[in-house]
């Protein structure tokens, strides 16, 4: 039977449109969609995967990355309000989880990535191409606001040049693209230990933020949860030099080589420590979460989680721990599942 046009319908209708966010919420309906073709279908059928999921990692780190270094931009070339770098990563961050987290798993940070592979079981033969996806994420982003921002940076390199002053360091014109110490940052211990405990912290963050079991963070919060553990950091450290991702210092700092020489990775000999120190931070965050605070009985008490015996292993589990005895163990199948449906 063919299907019926799609036509607007009552006064009292909502047109289609970002409206659609309306749908479990709206008293009043919207207007429905009209027939997914065939044609459609099969095309989404025959996409590969694998490429899906590389392009909306590289996509979420555009997402971020790009308001990130406009927003440095704009504080270097028009001495805008610095507290608007935080904001704008913080809310680039939460519009790449939004945006692309649906098809990926929203990493966007290789340190990241690499957890979950350890932690959570995600496939290791995946973590390449989500790592290179992401560093291309990040250089696509710093190429992108280079060319928007070409005329300001130019006018802004003649003047640096004119007075005499370098365009690689804290507050030149490639500092725009990535991190770089201040000139009295010459203690690359010190350097490394700032960077290790902003990358600790934002680690912490992410980690109970995706927890299941965490009862203070529901799903719709946690893309600003996350953003706002980047932006506190931001307000608090970027003056003394932080990186916090190597995917965003990586891709950027390539396009700054292209435009600024490869002192961009030589200075100060400090770009190792922007590029590595948050993988070993964010393991050590993750490790303090997942051996302290984890709380896998809950994650499958409430379903987001499996014994990997199956319900008799969590059985023996509870039995163990002195949760339920032995007579509650040669009840019916049916009637334990349903017992143990309630204490989730």
């Amino acid at each position: 039977m063919p299907s019926e046009p799609v036509e607007s319908g009552a006064s009292q209708d909502l047109e289609l449109g970002t409206t659609e966010a309306l749908q479990q919420h709206a008293t009043r309906s919207v207007i429905a969609h009209k027939p997914v073709s065939q044609r459609k279908l099969n095309f989404e059928r025959r996409r590969p995967r694998w490429l899906r999921e590389c392009l909306a990692e590289a996509t979420g780190v555009f997402l971020y990355v790009f308001p990130g270094v406009a927003a440095t931009a704009s504080f270097l070339t028009n001495a805008a309000n610095p507290i608007g770098v935080g904001c704008a990563y913080a809310v680039g961050i939460a519009f790449a989880i939004i945006t692309c987290a649906p098809t990926s798993g929203g990493h966007f940070h290789p340190a990241i990535t690499l957890c979950f592979a350890f932690w959570q079981g995600f496939p290791w033969k995946k973590v390449p191409y989500y790592i290179l996806s992401q560093v291309l994420g990040a250089f696509v982003a710093g190429l992108v606001m280079m060319g928007m921002y070409w005329p300001q940076i130019q006018a802004i390199n003649a003047a640096f040049i004119a007075q005499g002053k370098p365009l690689v360091g804290n507050g030149t014109p490639a500092s725009i693209l990535c991190s770089f110490p201040n000139p009295d940052q010459t203690n690359l211990g010190f350097l490394f230990m700032t960077e290790f405990f902003v990358d600790f912290f934002i680690g912490l963050i992410i980690w109970a933020c995706i927890d299941p079991a965490n009862p203070f963070v529901s799903p719709s919060t946690v893309p600003f949860m996350i953003g706002l553990s980047y932006a506190a950091m931001i307000w608090g450290f970027a003056d003394i030099t932080i990186a916090a991702n190597m995917a965003r210092d990586l891709g950027t700092r390539m396009v700054a080589a292209i435009f600024f020489g490869r002192e961009a990775f030589t200075f100060m000999n400090y770009s190792p420590i922007a590029i590595l120190v948050n993988i070993p931070a964010t393991f050590c965050a993750t490790a303090l979460y997942e051996l302290l605070m984890r709380d896998s009985l809950s994650s499958i008490g409430q379903g987001h989680a499996v014994h990997e015996d199956g319900e008799e292993g969590l059985l023996r589990n509870l039995s163990k721990s002195g949760l339920i005895d032995d007579e509650e163990m040669r009840r019916p199948q049916a009637a334990r599942r349903q017992e143990l449906g309630k204490m989730g």
